[in-house]
């Protein structure tokens, strides 16, 4: 840290001198990486090196890139190119031109920031980009702000967090896309002339179809533990877009910032406009070394309570739907705490006065339904007590029905174009609250701040967000400034959020939108959690697992057993890979305890036990993707390892069965090659142990050698399936 803050002070105090015709340089460091920056007295600053960490001599001494590396391009001189900033200024000129004018670094508790600043040649606009680089992962996190100073409004028109230049070569592209109940599906493909361009305007739902979060593979298509990497996550709740920029030149050029798609922005004179985060690291160890990196980065420095264990949980939805009663909450309770469990969370349809809740009533009239539930809250969280187990409860604040009370006293709250008529959503008539409305921000606090006050017992909140924006309007804001909606939006759940959590720390809380529609770095700060999908098909969830996993750490992968059949795809699948499949992130479960047999309860409570015992290398470890899915060859499998290579946890799941298939030997990866390593079997089945069980080999043999794995259990003929799964605790010696 030392070193870091002296090198910029040096370079800071250089630039006091700056000559119109040499270039001096700005250098961004964390403990691997480094960022170089060439400044101009009259210029734009322009990107020079972005990648491992440099020596000092080679920091003075590299090239300047001979190509086109702008740190910020602007509209209106170089038109033909993507801006990062584009606006109309007050007279109705739409010609931005920044120079550079300073630089300043302000040193945080873990991290440095710098700020370069520029202003346009014309006019009072100053732009600030800024980086914070961190003193110890190798994330640096980039954003702009936009300052006006001209005397009336000016209108941004575009406005990225950041742009990063990556030099042409054989680059792939690495994304995330799916629907609902099919979300984080692995996409990769080669980076050609032309446009690429990730974006989401769903309003709400950030995740459920793109992601804000990409990968770069600089040397062909990527490989998970080799090769150079470029991870980068725009951290934002809203409408986004990442694009990359491919023509005649050297470079590919990576912008990612709010989709500014109508929504133009009004700058008053003196107002500073912030753009959210892009979050970006550099790997030397393939896209395993991105994952790991932002796991790191997200557990110690954004997710919420990121390096504390999770509770294991069972959810009511799947059991009982919205048919929700004193009586069988009381029971699945006791149920699940038999079973070893920690938390009970009661889904949807516990509320409702006027309206009973259903899909089409009720949403927004936040009173326990006397009729369900006779005891209240209150009742519940005695029965909770008395079984001693944690309770937490369903909510979705930012939504409500037509048919509910709320509507009713305030129909001006929700989102809605002026003249038109209602545009519901699930179940016909849901709508959207507005939270531009600064009432509406106290009333959907309130919703929390009101259970969490009268019922502190409370221990989770799952929040909900079943709704896109999808006729848009803001009965709140100006008819001139209707196209701030979007933004002002997610101005306003930030709002509301950080109140929460600045009057309730310690309450855990899932972030949760027809399943994965809000997984994303903008968004974890006020979580804990995130629900993976809607899906909880164990084969289906091992492909959305894998892709979540590219950027997102297991401690807040909520992985649920269900039913089988399952809910979803209805396929059969056996308790033991459901279990083997939800054990890798953070277990729970989502069923009816009371329809279990009782060698399911047996097997399920031995499981739970067993995951307790793994839970802090699972939560906390470092991840290594073995085997992918997407690989096509019949198996995936991937392991957790602790910081200190002590412990490790291996996962192996068959995903079809051929006659003739010959299943690959599986290489395990992040151990200590000296160490010996014991190996025992969870969650066994077969009726004798594995080859491996209670042997020891030497990290170095299992790395380069690995296990070869039977496709098979070894079962009495009426128990055998196709499924076969394995976990393994690895205990060194």
């Amino acid at each position: 840290m030392k070193r870091t803050l002296t090198l910029l002070a040096l370079v800071v105090c250089a630039m006091t001198a700056l000559g119109a015709e040499k270039a001096k340089r700005v250098l961004v460091e964390t403990p691997h990486l480094s960022l170089v920056l060439d400044l101009f007295a009259d210029g734009q600053p322009r990107y020079t090196y972005f990648g491992p960490r440099l020596d000092r001599r080679d920091v003075d001494n590299i090239p300047t890139p001979s190509g086109r590396t702008p740190l910020y391009p602007t509209f209106g001189q170089e038109v033909v190119h993507e801006a990062a900033l584009a606006m109309t200024h007050a007279d109705g000129s739409m010609a931005t031109e920044l120079r550079y004018t300073n630089t300043r670094v302000e040193a945080e508790p873990h991290a440095m920031v710098t700020i370069v600043r520029m202003q346009d040649k014309v006019y009072p606009t100053v732009v600030n980009i800024c980086y914070r680089a961190y003193n110890d992962v190798d994330i640096i996190e980039a954003w702009t702000e936009i300052e006006n100073w001209e005397r009336r409004p000016v209108t941004l028109t575009r406005f990225a967090s950041a742009m990063l230049p990556i030099r042409c070569g054989d680059v792939w592209l690495t994304r995330l896309h799916g629907a609902w109940g099919n979300e984080c599906r692995v996409v990769e493909q080669p980076l050609t002339r032309g446009f690429v361009t990730v974006k989401n305007k769903n309003g709400i739902r950030n995740s459920q179809t793109e992601h804000a979060e990409v990968m770069f593979s600089l040397d062909g298509k990527s490989r998970e533990n080799q090769g150079d990497v470029i991870g980068a996550a725009l951290c934002y709740t809203g409408n986004y877009k990442l694009q990359v920029e491919t023509y005649n030149t050297d470079y590919h050029y990576f912008m990612a910032g709010i989709d500014e798609e109508n929504s133009e922005y009004h700058l008053r004179r003196g107002e500073r406009f912030v753009t959210p985060m892009l979050a970006f690291t550099y790997s030397q160890e393939g896209r395993g070394g991105v994952s790991r990196t932002f796991h790191k980065w997200g557990r110690q420095y954004r997710l919420c309570h990121g390096n504390q264990l999770r509770d294991v949980l069972l959810n009511s939805w799947e059991g009982v739907y919205m048919n929700v009663e004193e009586k069988k909450m009381d029971q699945m309770m006791a149920d699940f705490k038999a079973l070893g469990g920690e938390l009970f969370v009661m889904d949807d349809g516990w509320f409702g006065g006027k309206y009973q809740r259903t899909d089409t009533s009720g949403l927004g009239d936040w009173v326990a339904d006397s009729r369900k539930l006779p005891g209240g809250i209150k009742g519940l969280l005695a029965d909770a007590k008395r079984h001693d187990i944690r309770f937490g409860i369903w909510i979705e604040p930012e939504m409500c029905n037509e048919r509910s009370e709320l509507y009713e006293r305030h129909p001006d709250w929700v989102i809605n174009a002026k003249g038109r008529s209602l545009v519901g959503g699930r179940g016909g008539n849901q709508l959207v609250l507005d939270l531009a409305n600064p009432k509406v921000q106290d009333f959907v606090f309130g919703v929390v701040d009101g259970l969490l006050t009268r019922y502190p017992q409370i221990a989770y909140i799952k929040w909900d967000a079943n709704m896109s924006i999808v006729s848009h309007g803001s009965q709140y804001l100006s008819a001139s400034d209707q196209s701030h909606l979007y933004i002002a939006y997610h101005e306003g759940l930030r709002k509301v959020l950080e109140r929460i959590r600045a009057k309730y720390p310690d309450v855990v809380m899932q972030s949760c939108a027809s399943g994965g529609g809000r997984i994303g770095w903008g968004i974890l700060p006020y979580f804990d959690e995130w629900w993976v999908s809607d899906d909880t098909d164990a084969l289906q969830r091992i492909y959305m697992q894998w892709g979540t996993s590219y950027f997102f750490p297991a401690i807040g992968m909520a992985s649920h057993v269900s039913a089988s059949p399952n809910h979803q795809t209805h396929r059969l699948i056996p308790l033991k890979y459901r279990f083997d499949v939800a054990m890798s992130g953070r277990l729970g479960m989502e069923l009816q305890p009371s329809d279990m047999t009782d060698s399911e309860r047996a097997f399920a409570r031995k499981a739970i036990a067993d995951y307790k015992i793994i839970r802090p290398v699972v939560q906390l470890g470092n991840l290594y993707r073995l085997v992918s899915p997407y690989d096509n060859q019949h198996v995936a499998s991937l392991m957790y390892v602790s910081d200190s290579r002590d412990k490790a946890v291996f996962y192996w799941w068959k995903l079809a069965t051929f006659i003739d298939d010959h299943l690959p030997r599986i290489r395990m990866a992040g151990l200590d090659p000296q160490r010996m390593y014991r190996i025992h079997e969870i969650n066994r089945i077969d009726d004798r142990p594995l080859f491996c069980e209670g042997q020891s080999y030497s990290g170095a043999y299992l790395m380069n050698h690995g296990i070869d794995l039977p496709a098979g259990h070894s079962l009495p003929k009426a128990d055998r399936t196709s499924w076969a799964s394995r976990i393994l605790y690895l205990v060194a010696e």
